[in-house]
């Protein structure tokens, strides 16, 4: 059986409680208006409301890790049909490639 991972929650606790003036900014550069001049909002794909059944080991296996499951079941799934998938790969990289007949 796996070792139970760490929570984070007390981490997060000492994040929360630490003031602005206690961040050390130094390592971060700041940014100006040429950093945002080429940015695009990208909205995701909509999501659909659907009833499927997996194996129950399967949910187990993603479920482990806790929240973010069904994302995570939902990334794979998009990569597995980028890589099948012609359509997908151009929504997913730059360079559209073909497949050979």
């Amino acid at each position: 059986m796996p070792a139970k991972r760490k929570s984070i929650k007390s981490n997060l606790e000492k994040v929360d409680a630490l003031r602005d003036k206690d961040i050390d900014y130094s390592d971060i550069p700041a940014t100006d208006a040429g950093f945002w001049k080429n940015a695009k909002v990208v909205m995701p794909p909509q999501k659909v409301h659907l009833s499927v059944r997996f194996d129950r080991d399967v949910v187990e296996w993603f479920k482990r890790d806790g929240a973010g499951y069904q994302t995570k079941m939902n990334a794979v799934l998009r990569a597995y049909a980028a890589a099948h998938d012609d359509s997908q790969r151009s929504r997913t990289s730059n360079t559209k490639k073909t497949r050979a007949a």
